[in-house]
């Protein structure tokens, strides 16, 4: 049809006998009180054939009233038409008397909940003065369905108020009504497209005395071409985005599917697009709507509120809030239940690190780390601070501290930051701190690639005194060779490095257990996790509101690790006793570990060197391969006849709690087949009856409300019945007759819409205490801004990528804060 459909002109029909409107029943035939009503549509040549006016129009048998000034005077003659709305309660703009130009229907609105009418169920005549209606809900339900069938859209373009508030004058016309009003700031050469044409259509309504709305005046005629009725979904008055879509976009949001993939879901659903009655900017809208609802403005003030409910949720959750003087944020601390009780089972090893920052405000996400039973990581806790300095890492150490009960970990490792090992000697005076090594050997070529002979054996030689090394001593000859062969006595980076050696080098750090862990890799990788759910842009509560979000991740990760273990058994390699100990004792994950230092047994050659009593020294040869590249490295190991134990200067078992290869070659040598207990760390084993696993996380999830738990109780029933009776036609009927019965029952209770259902819990008590002022922004480590002066041609291309579009999530009343700036 396309271009010839929006030139149809509707015309009103000539009958007179029937009623202006003609509603079919649930099952497709018309009701028994009405008549099948057909409006032709023919084409016309020119715009005089598409001006409707209102002489030609026949009288049908309605209520008529008089003429009359005043509308108090009307009287009414014969009984009246009753007109029953569809859909939910039209929401307009209130105010005394509104200017028809600012006065307009907005897709918000529509979406919040409009008068709806199904298409091809309902067929109105043209309005004319006389008609009476029982409420204003029934003007607009029928003026947008005969403006929907005639192809315009519609807006209240004046309502009058009594002294009480109550509407007594309502005016609603066509959209297109009204002048286009450029801004005053706006381009000339580039002016937008308006729907404006002045157009005059409208009706008027008053409220007489006798309680009832009475079209005063009408005016049908359009000054403009209307669209086919086909194509009255895509006016924005006649849009409508209905709850069960609403909830579909919001699940799908809240999973993690993109926009256009959402909307096109409901396409499918739908059988196309010409079957919605919206489109994908308006789902974008909504879920734009829904997000600030649920996240609140993000600064703050909307953090705090949402600590409060999570507290309400979960005794067991513990947040922290720091702010300075003047009530602005400094740092966040919280953890929940879950992440508490874990910290019992694996809290030996804490991994700590700043260098994600996340948020909008420039605040580093420090999250604490630790390593669980499969050798996954896990959460301890999180901060955002706004500063690293001592101070602040003083603050969340100790309010971390204090949730763990005062229990510190035995070690911990972070990156080489001086405020961070200050406030460690603080908090934590017993726990071994270790520096990230990644972080150390990342910056050699930074430190020391301007060197002639960098990679020329400078950096070979530097990576062999830190891992082949097997005593202090070695370390202590290696390092002062290296310093003499390269000429490197003078170099300041090198000499601080050897005056920290205890805290980096790894021959120093054999002696603990560090759970496989030599860098802050755990929180980077945890960071990473985090990175398909925040990004630059986050505020502060939706960073919380996130976070929650991805812990579900890893908490089903887990759950299906301890699954695995439980129901599968990884086969052995070898024939050895004390495989099969391991593999019955250990997870899967960590018994995959084992097996590695199984196979390494065919690299490896022992030979006995001394005795001293009980005590047997062993001279291992193992063949290592790296890079393609092959090495030999000698290892001593120390068996104890009398006590069974076996020991070696690799350290493998110290630092990660499982037995090496070359202590196993020494007992099959001997001939030991069972290990004693003392080789089996209780953290590593599969049947570790873990309480934490039954404590649910505190998610601020809608699913705890009452409304939706019932809506959901409602869909999953509807559903079941929908897939016993779909191939019954009689049955359906049947079923959508008791529905249609049911819902009339229904009729003038409120139904909240989904998307209220994600506001907060109204129960939850409101602070009436000092507002909290959202942070300041901070910049972090490292070298200060370039000030170099930019030329124009940079200027204008910086200017040209800055994005215009509004942030819904953004804290409005935090915007262009700066540090030093007053509240």
């Amino acid at each position: 049809m396309g271009e010839e459909e929006d030139r149809m002109a509707p015309r009103p029909s000539t009958s007179t006998s029937q009623p202006f409107y003609t509603q079919q029943n649930e099952f497709g035939s018309p009701n028994l009180d009405h008549h099948t009503h057909h409006m032709p549509y023919p084409l016309a040549s020119n715009l005089e054939d598409f001006i409707r006016v209102e002489d030609s129009l026949p009288m049908p048998t309605y209520t008529h009233y008089p003429s009359s000034s005043n509308p108090d005077d009307l009287r009414q003659e014969t009984p009246t038409a009753s007109i029953t709305p569809n859909g939910d309660e039209f929401e307009e703009n209130v105010g005394s008397c509104h200017d028809a130009d600012e006065m307009f229907f907005d897709i918000n609105e529509d979406l919040e909940g409009t008068t709806v009418v199904p298409d091809d169920e309902v067929q109105v005549e043209p309005p004319r003065s006389g008609l009476e209606f029982d409420s204003e809900k029934e003007i607009v339900a029928y003026y947008k369905q005969y403006a929907k069938q005639e192809g315009f859209g519609v807006r209240t373009q004046r309502t009058k108020r009594d002294d009480d508030g109550k509407p007594v004058y309502l005016t609603i016309g066509c959209a297109r009504g009204g002048k286009y009003h450029p801004k005053p700031n706006s381009n000339m050469s580039k002016p937008r497209a308006t729907t404006k044409t002045g157009c005059k259509a409208k009706v008027n309504a008053a409220l007489n005395k006798n309680g009832k709305w009475v079209f005063t005046t009408t005016e049908n005629s359009h000054n403009h071409i209307t669209v086919s009725p086909k194509k009255s979904r895509l006016l924005r008055s006649h849009k409508h985005l209905d709850q069960y879509s609403q909830r579909i976009l919001e699940l799908n949001d809240r999973a993690g599917i993109r926009m256009n993939k959402n909307f096109y879901s409901l396409v499918v659903d739908a059988g196309g697009y010409e079957n919605l009655a919206f489109q994908e900017k308006d789902c974008r809208n909504y879920i734009d709507k829904a997000r600030y609802l649920r996240l609140g403005k993000g600064g703050s003030d909307a953090l705090n509120e949402y600590f409060k409910r999570m507290r309400d949720q979960n005794d067991g959750f513990v947040s922290n809030m720091d702010v300075d003087d003047e009530g602005r944020l400094r740092n966040v601390f919280w953890a929940d239940a879950r992440s508490r009780a874990a910290y019992e089972y694996f809290g030996d090893v804490v991994s700590f690190d700043t260098t994600y920052l996340t948020n909008r405000y420039g605040m580093p996400f420090a999250p604490f780390v630790g390593v669980n039973h499969h050798g996954q990581s896990i959460l301890f806790g999180a901060g955002l601070l706004s500063s690293e300095d001592t101070h602040s890492f003083v603050w969340l150490f100790r309010m971390w501290l204090d949730c763990m009960k005062g229990r510190a970990p035995r070690s911990i490792i972070t990156d080489q930051d001086r405020a961070m090992k200050n406030a460690i000697a603080v908090v934590f005076p017993e726990t071994r701190h270790r520096y990230c090594l990644w972080h150390i050997m990342r910056k050699l070529p930074e430190k020391l690639g301007s060197h002639s002979k960098f990679n020329l054996g400078l950096k070979t030689d530097i990576q062999s005194a830190l891992y082949d090394s097997q005593t202090t001593t070695e370390f202590e000859e290696s390092w002062g060779q290296l310093l003499e062969k390269y000429d490197l006595h003078g170099n300041n980076w090198l000499q601080s490095l050897y005056e920290e050696r205890s805290f980096w080098v790894p021959v120093f750090l054999k002696s603990v257990f560090w759970a496989g862990m030599s860098t802050t890799q755990r929180s980077e990788s945890m960071n990473a996790f985090f990175d398909g759910y925040v990004h630059a842009g986050t505020t502060l509560k939706e960073f919380v509101d996130q976070f929650d979000n991805a812990l579900r991740k890893k908490v089903e990760v887990e759950t299906t690790a301890d699954f695995n273990s439980l129901n599968q058994t990884i086969p052995c390699v070898s024939p050895f006793n004390i495989e099969k100990q391991f593999q019955s004792l250990y997870t899967n994950a960590k018994f995959k570990e084992v097996q590695k230092e199984f196979m390494g047994l065919m690299c490896c050659n022992c030979w006995l060197v001394s005795t001293q009593g009980c005590i047997l020294t062993f001279d291992v040869l193992d063949e290592i391969s790296f890079d393609e590249q092959t090495k030999r490295v000698h290892y001593s190991v120390y068996y104890n006849e009398d006590e069974c134990e076996v020991k070696c200067t690799c350290g493998l078992f110290e630092m990660r709690g499982i037995i090496c290869r070359h202590a196993l070659r020494v007992c099959q040598l001997k001939n030991i087949n069972m290990l004693p207990k003392e080789y089996f760390l209780d953290r590593w084993r599969k049947d570790l009856k873990r309480h934490y696993t039954l404590i649910r996380s505190s998610y601020d999830d809608v699913r705890g409300r009452s409304d939706t738990r019932n809506y959901e109780l409602m869909i999953q029933r509807c559903s079941k019945v929908a897939a016993k009776i779909s191939s019954n036609t009689d049955k359906v009927h049947a079923f959508l007759h008791y529905v249609d019965e049911f819902d009339k029952t229904c009729e003038g209770s409120t139904c909240q819409s989904t998307i209220q259902s994600t506001m907060a819990n109204p129960a939850v008590a409101l602070d009436k205490g000092k507002k909290i002022l959202s942070p300041n922004v901070v910049r972090g480590k490292g070298r200060p801004p370039n000030k170099r002066k930019a030329p124009p041609v940079e200027k204008l291309a910086t200017k040209r990528k800055k994005q215009t579009c509004r942030k819904l999530l953004v804290d409005e009343s935090a915007v262009g804060e700066r540090p030093g700036s007053q509240p």
